[in-house]
Parts: C-alpha cells; sequence; structure tokens
C-alpha cells in the first residue's frame, strides 16, 4: 500500500510537470506569434519603401549609361530587394527580421553606389541607415539626441532629420503600435530589436546604443544592463526554487521508500 502511495505521488508529481510545460509552450507560441505579426508588417512596409525605391532609380537612370560598376551595383539592389519579398513571406519569428532589413540595408548601399557612379562622384562611404526611420537611407551625419528622459547620444541621421534636430524640432521618426499607442519603433520592446539589429548590427558603435535604446521604455538608454542583470538573478532565482522544490519532493519520496519494509 505504501508503495504505490509513493508511486501515485510520483505519477502526480510527474504529470503537474508535463502539464505545466505544455502550458509554457502554449503560451511561448502564443506571444510568439503576436509578436510576429506587426514585426512582419514593418518588414514589409521596408520592403515595399525599398521597391519603390528602385522604381524611381530606373526613371532617374532612364537615358542614362552604366559602366560595368553601375551595372553591378544596380543588379546586386535588384537581388537584394526580391530576396527580401521572398524572406518577408516566410517569416515564422520576429528573429526573422533581422535578415530582412541587414539584406534591404545593403540593397540601398547599391543603390547609392549606382547614383554615385553615374554622377561620377567617388563611392559613398558605407555609413549606418537613418537612425530615426531607416526608410530615409543612408545616414549624412551624427547628431547629438536624447529621447524624453534619456541620455544624449549620437546617432546617425539622414540630411532632413539632422536639420530637424540642429533646430530643435522634432525628427521624423518610424513609429510602431504598442497596444493602443504609437510609439517610437526602439521603444516597441524586445521584439523590435531583431529589426534594428539588421540595420545597425554591422556598426558596431551601434551596438551599445541599441543595447540600451531597445528597453528605453523602462528607462532610457542605459536602463538595459540593469534590466538584464535583473531578469538573471530574477531566472537564477525561480530555477533555484525550482530545483529546491523537486530536491525536498526526491527527499521525501526517499524517506518514504526507507520507511518501508520490503
Amino acid at each position: 500500500m505504501g508503495l504505490l502511495i509513493a508511486l501515485l505521488i510520483v505519477v502526480a508529481v510527474v504529470g503537474t510537470v508535463v502539464v505545466t510545460s505544455r502550458r509554457s509552450q502554449a503560451r511561448a507560441l502564443e506571444k510568439q506569434r503576436a509578436d510576429l505579426e506587426p514585426v512582419k508588417q514593418l518588414a514589409f512596409e521596408d520592403v515595399t519603401a525599398f521597391g519603390e525605391e528602385l522604381q524611381k532609380l530606373d526613371l532617374d537612370m532612364t537615358g542614362k549609361e552604366l559602366d560595368e560598376g553601375a551595372n553591378a551595383d544596380y543588379q546586386r539592389a535588384l537581388d537584394e530587394y526580391e530576396t527580401a519579398k521572398r524572406t518577408v513571406d516566410k517569416m515564422t519569428s520576429p528573429d526573422d527580421v533581422k535578415q530582412i532589413t541587414t539584406i534591404v540595408e545593403d540593397g540601398r548601399y547599391a543603390v547609392a553606389c549606382v547614383k554615385a557612379r553615374v554622377a561620377g562622384e567617388p563611392l559613398p562611404k558605407r555609413r549606418p541607415p537613418c537612425f530615426f526611420d531607416p526608410r530615409h537611407g543612408l545616414s549624412v551625419e551624427d547628431v547629438a539626441w536624447a529621447p524624453p528622459g534619456g541620455t544624449t547620444r549620437d546617432v546617425p541621421a539622414c540630411a532632413l532629420d539632422a536639420e530637424r534636430v540642429k533646430a530643435g524640432a522634432e525628427p521624423d521618426t518610424r513609429k510602431v503600435m504598442v497596444g493602443n499607442e504609437r510609439v517610437p519603433y526602439w521603444q516597441g520592446g524586445p521584439a523590435y530589436r531583431p529589426y534594428a539589429a539588421g540595420y545597425f548590427g554591422a556598426f558596431s558603435p551601434m551596438d551599445w546604443m541599441f543595447a540600451g535604446l531597445m528597453f528605453s521604455a523602462f528607462g532610457g538608454f542605459d536602463a538595459f544592463g540593469e534590466i538584464g542583470e535583473g531578469m538573471g538573478d530574477a531566472i537564477g532565482g525561480i530555477g533555484e526554487g525550482i530545483g529546491d522544490a523537486f530536491g525536498s519532493i526526491g527527499d521525501g519520496i526517499g524517506d518514504m521508500f526507507d520507511g518501508f519494509d520490503f
């Protein structure tokens, strides 16, 4: 009888763990789907905007002779556009957007190279896109800027946004929906971090900035490190608590078996 009770306890514990695990997985999948849709829409809009740039480039190049280098850059831009379109259709996770924005960033630079070659100018320096809205294209300079309540940093900006910031006006910022509110994409939460990483990840000075910016809603540019440490401690504490709980259960079951006279 004692053995039967012990086995029932083991089955109950295992069953609880399995059910809890399945519920956690279901919640995680549901959250991933909820996070995916707005990020996928954002990627679609960026790819569409890039396609419109290519259409304009095609009109601008009409009647102009392209040399070998310009033709190669033009073809590269077209190839990147087609690849980006296919990748958007295959998105299954918010993390997939990083590949798309990396492709679009490279395609936009190829477009800039075409324009420079046709104009007889040196190839443009490879700079990050405009921070305020990557659809604005390559930045032309870094400007000192701070979000509300945040620390001032130098961020890359297109000519128009640089002019706005210097004049004390609001830059033309890319915004996303979070609940019922439109906020700058860098305040959209962790789901939007891959979006920014694709555009800016190749430019190392941007890494530290976006680590903070993606969580600026929690206290500004410098909040990420503290949040990361807090989450790590919390998760560690939960893990230790679960481990202790299962250890206690195991000890209790072991004591129960030791008390049985087989």
